[in-house]
């Protein structure tokens, strides 16, 4: 692989290379080899033969993209891929006198071409002798250089980008150049055993894991979100063991919270009562799994399942509020509580109202709701984007809970 200065390694070959090839003829013996930006290539005056070289397009190798450095990691190891580059050259050819008795631009740029047909791959020496301090040259693949053809169109688009009038040009690709990540890799030690006393693997009579797995998650009364204090029923395979727990993980809690199941769980059914701690367990989503541990066996995890807690009203339903002056407030009380940094709304008919701001945990929220109509509303508390109960599905007609209203008078 090679270092940073690869890309400028390319070009400095390039530059030796139709140097080189120029200077074989003898009307060219003048000819100079700039790399320059297109509308600063033909200045001073200059009107001898010139060929510039302009790398105006840089793109992704496909081959190579996300494929780790064969020479810098081996089998067994990771590391960051290698950044794999297809360069692209513009070759501009500039006649002596501007061709004004011959078409020297034309023979400069037949030269050019007929030097990369007959030379497509740089060597190794070429390349160290180009550019101090690259190493391009120790790379696994030669970087070949490949006519591109430009229709008139995509000419007509790219000149006027380089600000200066169209001369005679030609494109060639340069692929593949490879950039190595200066980030570390990680090597593992090698394997001494295969499983406990190297008994090797384990096989399976069928493509269920034999690892704890959680298939659904079910807040009691077919409620969508539980409330502190439920039962939550967890179905899956293989949840049994010498102790059971259910991890809960909330990014407002600073670490995950461990559960106990409840006795009456099984191999296929675990059963875990969210404690009733309003100060300590936010609303919101959490992540749910159960770890299981087992005599002479490593602890295993299951996979993750979503959980959303939802937060409770608990002020006297319905709710009373006065209209002053065309903006009520209302005031309530909830649980969990609420912290600083939660998003809290209150959903008014269908309309958003956001909590006032609060400065340190609390049950205790204001809203206050500008233009408001008198009349009655049903509500819901929004915390974390997780919404209070308003409707019981516990029915086989599912219905609105009567007191979650708000009368504004």
């Amino acid at each position: 692989m090679s270092n940073s200065a690869a890309i400028a390694a390319v070009t400095a070959t390039l530059r030796n290379l139709l140097t080189m090839g120029v200077a074989t003829d003898p009307d060219l013996v003048d000819t100079t080899v700039t790399m320059q930006p297109l509308d600063r290539a033909r200045t001073n005056g200059n009107s001898a033969n010139q060929i510039n070289i302009f790398l105006y397009h840089v793109m992704p190798s496909n081959s190579w993209r996300n494929m780790p450095s064969p020479t810098t990691v081996r089998p067994g190891e990771f590391g960051a891929p290698v950044l794999g580059l297809n360069l692209y050259y513009l070759i501009t050819a500039f006649g002596r006198d501007n061709d004004a008795q011959r078409p020297f631009s034309h023979q400069l740029l037949g030269r050019a071409m007929s030097t990369l047909h007959d030379h497509p791959l740089l060597g190794a020496d070429e390349i160290k002798a180009a550019l101090p301090d690259n190493d391009l040259w120790n790379q696994a693949e030669r970087v070949r250089f490949t006519l591109q053809p430009l229709s008139v169109d995509e000419i007509a688009k790219l000149w006027p980008g380089f600000q200066t009038q169209y001369r005679l040009s030609v494109a060639y690709e340069a692929a593949v150049v490879l950039i190595d990540s200066t980030r570390s890799v990680v090597t593992p030690l090698p394997v001494l055993t295969r499983g406990q006393s190297d008994r090797g693997i384990s096989s399976l009579a069928n493509a269920l894991s034999p690892f704890p797995t959680i298939d659904s998650v079910a807040p009691p009364n077919k409620q969508p979100a539980a409330l502190l204090g439920d039962a939550i029923t967890l179905a899956g395979r293989n949840l049994s063991g010498d102790q059971v727990t259910v991890k809960f993980t909330n990014p407002r809690l600073a670490a995950p919270v461990e559960l106990p199941v409840d006795g009456a769980s099984s191999d296929s059914e675990v059963i875990v009562k969210l404690p009733n701690e309003p100060a300590n367990l936010p609303a919101g989503l959490y992540t749910i799994a159960v770890m299981v541990r087992k005599r002479a066996e490593s602890d295993h995890t299951s996979n993750e399942m979503p959980l959303a807690v939802a937060p409770r009203i608990t002020s006297q339903l319905p709710i009373e509020a006065q209209i002053v002056q065309g903006t009520v407030t209302i005031p309530l009380t909830c649980a969990p509580q609420v912290r600083p940094e939660q998003r809290v709304a209150l959903l008014l008919g269908s309309r958003e109202i956001p909590a006032a701001p609060r400065t340190a945990q609390t049950d205790q929220l204001a809203f206050v709701v500008a233009d408001a109509i008198a009349g009655e509303f049903w509500i819901r508390l929004r915390v974390d984007g997780v919404d209070s109960q308003l409707v019981d599905h516990s029915k086989r007609q599912p219905s609105f809970i009567d007191t979650q209203k708000v009368r504004i008078r």
